[in-house]
């Protein structure tokens, strides 16, 4: 009976399906169809190894990725009551790197509670992800890029999309919330009588004229205040560079761009929010990757009036160092530097894994050629306000704004820059941006920056 078990693992029970008629379990099952179906000749030849399995855990969407020397052949099936996803890899072996995938699960996880992995069983292998509700998988394959192999991704997201908006919101009323309540207003100062022998001061002079006759409100009504002039915020979209599956530079201390990227906006965040008429917002809160193009939605979708992208880059030179400041360009690079370093970021999505689908219409939209020469026009002015203000903490770069075209830079309608805050790839910049106290300071300066441009150039008016 044992070794009739361990030859089927596919049975009924384990797959939650004992007790359900054939027709229930297919209404269950198969609700996703497999991208990729499995070939006819699938459980025939050498099993892969796993080489590497990740888990890239956030509220926005949980990613898992497994890289193999070759592409695997796959077929991901949604099951519910309970909620699982299910992927069905052929050919592959239970590699330890899989069997370590059940302890990487966060309790902390929005939407995986377990993982379980099968037996190896007629050259086909099964994990299943439980889940804590309904979601929504994606799944697709990438190719070796960098120094990943080929990688299969599954990406859990929830089935109504988070709102970057919404979650603004929700983050203006918490503010709200924390903020103190005004002090009360001081008791009345009953008159004291003056002191005998002491010179009694007169008292101011009224104005003679008589006040103007009111008109009294009606029986019952109310006294209304006067509305206070509505003042919109200004709205700053900060990007920390790279994350998840995508680290960015690395140092020769082993420090990751995404980590100081994602420091450094957090501290600016706090320093705009702290501002009575400016509140700002996170392309990503956590390490996971955003692809670029969804970046600038997030950014056009909460209405931005600037888009901050912060970066920590890498030269192949370790004597490379200093601050630089980036806006985009129409017409090629200022620079071979520029026009490399351009090059390099918007690889990001190659590195950290995009579902690149060319029926995609929001890709489609995204590359429109659209005419952003005011945008840039606005984008320069900010980005010499900030080149000013990092000035006064680091060396620079270049002493001007450079250009080139970078593809997290083109939204059309809001100004963008790009914050090159040094060189991570340089030994002393590298122990600057591993410093809390160097990374704040970093953070104010750039508000400085956005300071300055917000008091030359205030926002259009809009609701």
């Amino acid at each position: 009976m044992r070794r009739r078990d361990r030859a089927r693992p596919w049975s009924r029970e384990r797959a939650g399906l004992t007790g359900v008629s054939l027709e229930r379990r297919r209404a269950l099952s198969w609700l996703v169809v497999p991208a990729v179906p499995l070939s006819a000749g699938a459980a025939r030849g050498a099993a892969l190894q796993i080489a590497s399995a990740r888990l890239w855990p956030a509220q926005e969407y949980t990613r898992l990725i497994l890289e193999s020397p070759a592409p695997i052949e796959y077929q991901l099936v949604l099951l519910k009551q309970p909620n699982r996803v299910v992927l069905d890899l052929a050919r592959v072996d239970a590699a330890p790197e899989l069997g370590k995938l059940a302890a990487r699960v966060q309790s902390s996880d929005p939407y995986i509670a377990s993982i379980r992995v099968g037996t190896p069983s007629g050259g086909f292998l099964r994990v299943v992800l439980d889940v804590k509700g309904e979601v929504n998988p994606q799944v697709f394959a990438l190719k070796p890029v960098a120094e990943f192999g080929h990688r299969l991704v599954v990406d859990l997201y929830p089935p109504v999309p988070l709102d970057p908006m919404m979650a603004l919101l929700e983050s203006e009323s918490r503010k709200a919330v924390a903020m103190p309540a005004p002090a009360p207003l001081p008791a009345p100062v009953e008159a004291q009588p003056a002191p005998q022998g002491a010179e009694a001061k007169a008292p101011p002079v009224a104005d003679a004229r008589p006040a103007p006759a009111q008109p009294s409100p009606p029986p019952g009504a109310a006294r209304r205040s006067p509305p206070a002039a509505a003042v919109r915020p200004i709205t700053v979209a900060i990007d920390p560079g790279h994350g998840g599956e995508d680290p960015g530079a690395i140092g020769r201390r082993g420090t990751y761009e995404k980590h100081v990227t994602l420091a450094i906006a957090r501290k600016l965040k706090a320093i705009l929010d702290s501002e009575p008429n400016m509140r700002a917002m996170l392309t990503r809160d956590d390490d996971y990757f955003v692809p670029l193009r969804a970046r600038v939605q997030k950014a056009r979708r909460v209405q931005a009036d600037l888009f901050i992208s912060i970066h920590a880059d890498a030269f192949r030179e370790a004597n490379a160092r200093g601050s630089s400041v980036f806006a985009l360009s129409e017409h090629g690079a200022t620079s071979a530097a520029a026009r490399w370093l351009a090059q390099k970021e918007n690889e990001s999505d190659l590195i950290g894994g995009v579902n690149l689908d060319p029926k995609d219409p929001v890709l489609a939209r995204t590359l429109l050629d659209l005419s952003q020469t005011a945008q840039i026009n606005d984008s320069l002015k900010v980005g010499r306000q900030v080149l000013q203000g990092i000035a006064t903490q680091n060396t620079l770069h270049k002493a001007t704004v450079e250009q080139a075209g970078f593809a997290v830079l083109k939204a059309p309608d809001i100004p963008s820059i790009l914050v090159e805050t040094a060189f991570i790839s340089n030994p002393d910049e590298e122990r600057m941006l591993r410093s809390d106290r160097y990374q704040q300071r970093f953070a104010e300066a750039i508000a400085v920056g956005v300071r300055r441009y917000f008091a030359r150039n205030p926002p259009l008016a809009r609701a």
